[in-house]
C-alpha cells in the first residue's frame, strides 16, 4: 500500500486526484497540501511513499517541496501540472512522471504504476544518499557506526568521517534492521556489531573506543536484541 501525499493549490484538482486514487486498492492519501509550506510541513509529519506535486503554488514552487524532500526514504514523485515547460527540470531532480492537465483516469493510473515500480526504495534501504554540492554521496548503512539526532538532522559516524542527513531520528530507526541497529538513547541509535562492551553504568563501548550513554528508557531495546539480562 503506497502512502500519497497530494499538494495543489486548486481545491478541484486535489479532489479529482483524491477520487482517481481512492478508486484504487494500492494507495492510500495520507493528507493534502495547497501551499509549499504545508507541503513540507506535512512530509515530515507523514513520511509518504509518493507525491503528486504540482508546480506553481502559492509561497514557491514544486521544486522547493523537492529540495526539501528528506535524504533517506525520500518518497517518489510525481509532478501534475498544467504548465510543460518543466518537464525536463522535472525528471533532472528525478520525478517518476510528469503529469500535465487535464488527464484522464487511464494516464493518470499509469503514472501510480510507475511510481510503484520505481527502485529507489531499495536503493535507499541499503544506503543513505548524502548530499555534497554537487553530488551525492551514497554511505552503506551497513558502514554506519552510530547514528546521532541534530534537530532535524541526523549524523552518521562512519570510522573516522561523519555525515549529515536531514531526517528524524524516529524516522530512520523505524526504516532500520532493528536486529542490527538499536537505539539506546532518545537521540542514539547504534549499531550492534560495532559493539565491544555494556557496562553496568549506561556505557555501551564501540570498537573504535567510543563512548555511548545507554538510557534506562531504552535498556529494554537493547536486552530484547541481544538477549543479554540488562
Amino acid at each position: 500500500m503506497l502512502r500519497a501525499l497530494i499538494v495543489d493549490d486548486e481545491r478541484l484538482a486535489r479532489q479529482k486526484i483524491r477520487m482517481f486514487l481512492e478508486a484504487r486498492s494500492d494507495v492510500s492519501v495520507a493528507g493534502e497540501a495547497a501551499t509549499v509550506s504545508e507541503a513540507i510541513a506535512l512530509v515530515e509529519r507523514e513520511r509518504p511513499d509518493l507525491v503528486l506535486l504540482d508546480i506553481q503554488m502559492p509561497g514557491g514552487d514544486g521544486f522547493d517541496v523537492v529540495r526539501a524532500l528528506p535524504a533517506t526514504h525520500a518518497p517518489a514523485v510525481v509532478f501534475i501540472t498544467a504548465h510543460g515547460d518543466y518537464a525536463i527540470r522535472a525528471f533532472e531532480v528525478a520525478a517518476v512522471d510528469y503529469l500535465l492537465k487535464p488527464f484522464d483516469r487511464a494516464r493518470f493510473n499509469e503514472a501510480i504504476d510507475r511510481a510503484r515500480k520505481s527502485a529507489p526504495r531499495d536503493l535507499r534501504a541499503a544506503f543513505f544518499p548524502v548530499k555534497k554540492r554537487d553530488r551525492t554521496i551514497l554511505v552503506a548503512v551497513r558502514d554506519v557506526d552510530w547514528i546521532e539526532a541534530e534537530g532535524k538532522y541526523v549524523r552518521l559516524h562512519v570510522r573516522e568521517q561523519s555525515y549529515l542527513v536531514r531526517d528524524a531520528i524516529a524516522a530512520v530507526e523505524a526504516r532500520l534492521d532493528g536486529k542490527q541497529f538499536v537505539r539506546i538513547h532518545r537521540s542514539t541509535i547504534v549499531n550492534l556489531r560495532r559493539v565491544t562492551e555494556i557496562r553496568d553504568d549506561s556505557l555501551v563501548v564501540l570498537n573504535d573506543g567510543t563512548h555511548l550513554v545507554m538510557s534506562r528508557r531504552f535498556r529494554s531495546r537493547v536486552r530484547e536484541a541481544t538477549g543479554l539480562n540488562l
